[in-house]
C-alpha cells in the first residue's frame, strides 16, 4: 500500500516537473518573440527615421507643411487602434498595424537628427539600451510583486504628460530640464513593470491567434517604454547642433 502511494507520489511530482519545464520553456520562446518583435519595430524606426532625416524632400515635405502634425499624432492613432480594436482584428492586421506604427514613429522621429548630433544619439541610444536592458532582466527575474509600483508610475506618467503640455506654453527651461528627469525615472521602472506584466499574461492559456497578439502587445508597450526612455535621455544628454 505504502508501494503504491508511494509511486503516485513520483508520478505527481514528475508530471509536475514536467508541466513547469514545459511552461518554462514556452515562456522563453514567448519572451523571445516579443523582444524580436520590438528589436525589428525599432530598427525599421531607425531606418525611416535617418533616412527620412537625410533626404531634403521628405523633410520639407513633412516638417515645411501641415502634414507634420499629421506624422506627429498617427503614432498614437495607431497605439489607440491596436489597444482598444485588437480582439476584432486578425493577427495579420495586427502585425501589419504594428510595422506601420514603426514606420510612422520613423517619421516624426525624423527631427532629433537635425536637432541633435549624430554621435550623442547613438551615444545615448547604446545608454538607452544598456539600461532597458538591465530593467527588462530585473522585471523578468524577480520575484517581487510590481503591480503598486506600476500603478504609481502610470500616474505619473499622467502627470509627466499633463505638466508637458502646460510647459509647451509656458517654455520652462528648468521645468523642461525637471521633466526629463523624471520621465527617465519613471520609464526605467515601466520597462520592469511591463516586462512583468507580460510575463504574466503568457500564463494565461490561449490560442495561437491571441497569444501572437499578444507578443505583438508587448513587444509595442516595451517600444514604447524604450522609446521614451531615448528621447527622455536624449533632452538631458544630447548635444544640439
Amino acid at each position: 500500500m505504502a508501494f503504491g502511494q508511494d509511486s503516485k507520489i513520483s508520478l505527481n511530482t514528475s508530471a509536475a516537473t514536467h508541466a513547469g519545464t514545459a511552461i518554462d520553456a514556452g515562456l522563453r520562446a514567448h519572451m523571445l518573440k516579443v523582444y524580436n518583435y520590438m528589436a525589428s519595430g525599432l530598427a525599421l524606426t531607425g531606418i525611416v527615421s535617418y533616412a527620412t532625416a537625410h533626404s531634403e524632400t521628405m523633410m520639407s515635405t513633412i516638417y515645411g507643411t501641415p502634414l507634420m502634425w499629421v506624422v506627429m499624432l498617427a503614432p498614437l492613432g495607431f497605439v489607440f487602434a491596436l489597444s482598444f480594436g485588437i480582439n476584432k482584428m486578425s493577427l495579420p492586421t495586427v502585425q501589419g498595424l504594428f510595422w506601420a506604427f514603426a514606420a510612422v514613429m520613423g517619421l516624426s522621429l525624423a527631427s532629433i537628427f537635425v536637432v541633435y548630433t549624430g554621435a550623442s544619439i547613438a551615444r545615448v541610444f547604446f545608454i538607452t539600451a544598456g539600461t532597458f536592458a538591465g530593467m527588462s532582466i530585473y522585471g523578468y527575474s524577480t520575484k517581487r510583486d510590481l503591480t503598486g509600483m506600476g500603478s504609481f508610475l502610470i500616474m505619473g506618467l499622467i502627470g509627466l504628460i499633463i505638466a508637458s503640455i502646460v510647459n509647451i506654453f509656458l517654455q520652462s527651461p528648468a521645468l523642461y530640464w525637471a521633466l526629463s528627469v523624471l520621465g527617465v525615472g519613471i520609464f526605467v521602472g515601466l520597462t520592469a513593470y511591463d516586462t512583468q506584466k507580460i510575463k504574466l499574461m503568457y500564463l494565461e492559456s490561449d490560442g495561437h491567434a491571441t497569444a501572437g497578439k499578444k507578443a505583438i502587445m508587448g513587444a509595442l508597450t516595451l517600444y514604447l517604454d524604450f522609446i521614451n526612455l531615448f528621447i527622455m535621455l536624449l533632452r538631458l544628454f544630447g548635444e544640439r547642433r
